[in-house]
């Protein structure tokens, strides 16, 4: 099967999005992004619309629901939760979108969405309460504004071959002289930002503070001649390491997940100041043409048979309990996971919902540094 018929089967759903990522990195060719359109053409109008992050596209996390309905959900797809609300804010409505906790109570500001009933679900039993009973997630009566799906760090993933360690890991890899232009990084603020606050010595109790952000701005500055690529596609920066075009980049979990499942000599580090640690889950819009098929979205999200995937694949944590059966200790570990999520979300740095006018100034002010000022 050739690239073109590969891309086909992968916006069929014949072929995740993984799948094909992998045979890309085999034939050693690379992509900047291969984003799956909207499957409005092949589902019926009843479907309901995903709006999600990049590589949750993929109908691995939908067997439940393609048991039910013969087809996967339709898929919208952004690169950062900001991009996202101001989609939703200017008018794009969707039935279940995929924010994290720091966005979340913003989120539910905006009026845009409506409380999820748990009761809906029949997963819902084997969620993890730690996971529920996140700040600003109770909407009264029983009933919540973000059911969590999955949780995990930020970090740097390093190529052991490649990146000579001096001492202990640490996010002043990131800020290495010696590996200048073969350094990458996530693009989003909701990301970079928070590790820059870590990698300066900030409190995430006073981020909001001005001298806090005079201080994590300029160390971001001190970064960005050292950078060779800001992206959210997960998929280039992936590839740049396989490749060795960068030694290191700040990723999420399920980029060293993938790397290592191809052979590919890389560690997501353990930085002795700690990762960045997040929950991610599933809102419903207030407005959402599709309620019953949205239900039917994060029910499946939070299946077992989802679980595995994410865990297994991704090297994320995910919300059901029961998906972690499937593992022993020693697996989990060396996924840097525990079946208890406290104990990994405590054992980092945990993000601090903030305002809308600092989330803009943050934004604005990253985007400028990028940019070269």
């Amino acid at each position: 099967m050739d690239v073109l018929d590969q891309l086909g089967a992968m916006r069929e759903g014949k072929l995740s999005r993984r799948a094909f990522t992998k045979s890309l990195m085999a034939a050693g060719l690379a992509v900047t992004s291969v984003p799956l359109l909207p499957r409005r053409a092949q589902a019926s109008a009843s479907d309901a619309t995903y709006f999600t992050w990049g590589g949750y596209d993929i109908p691995e996390l939908f067997v439940p629901y393609q048991a039910k309905h013969g087809t996967l959900p339709n898929f919208a797809i952004f690169g950062g939760s900001e991009e996202a609300l101001t989609k939703m804010r200017g008018g794009f409505v969707v039935d279940v979108s995929h924010p994290c906790n720091l966005s979340m109570p913003r989120w539910v500001q905006t009026g845009l969405f409506q409380s999820i009933d748990p009761s809906r679900l029949s997963n819902w039993p084997d969620v993890m309460p730690e996971l529920v009973n996140l700040a600003g997630n109770d909407a009264g009566s029983g009933a919540i504004w973000m059911a969590p799906f999955d949780w995990g760090q930020t970090s740097v993933t390093y190529r052991t071959d490649l990146f000579e360690l001096e001492g202990e890991e640490s996010w002043d890899m990131l800020w290495d002289q010696r590996y200048a232009g073969r350094l990458g990084s996530l693009a989003a603020g909701a990301d970079a930002w928070w590790c820059g606050a870590i990698k300066a010595g900030v409190d995430f109790a006073n981020i909001d503070s001005d001298e806090a952000f005079d201080t994590i701005a300029a160390a971001m500055r001190e970064q960005r001649p050292l950078i060779r690529v800001y992206t959210d596609d997960t998929t280039t920066l992936e590839q740049a390491l396989a490749s060795g075009e960068l030694v290191a980049a700040m990723t999420w979990n399920s980029s060293a997940t993938l790397l290592r499942s191809e052979g590919v000599p890389v560690q997501f580090a353990k930085p002795k100041e700690g990762a960045l640690t997040w929950v991610c889950g599933l809102m419903i819009h207030k407005d959402a043409p599709n309620l019953d098929y949205a239900y039917d979205i994060i029910d499946s999200l939070l299946s077992v048979e989802s679980g595995k995937f994410m865990i297994n694949d991704y090297g994320y944590g995910h919300s059901n309990a029961k998906a972690f059966e499937a593992f022993d200790a020693e697996t989990l570990a060396g996924l840097g996971l525990s079946t208890n999520p406290i104990e990994i979300l405590e054992a980092g740095h945990f993000q601090v919902p903030q305002s809308q006018e600092w989330e803009t100034r943050m934004n604005d002010t990253f985007e400028q540094i990028k940019a070269g000022f």
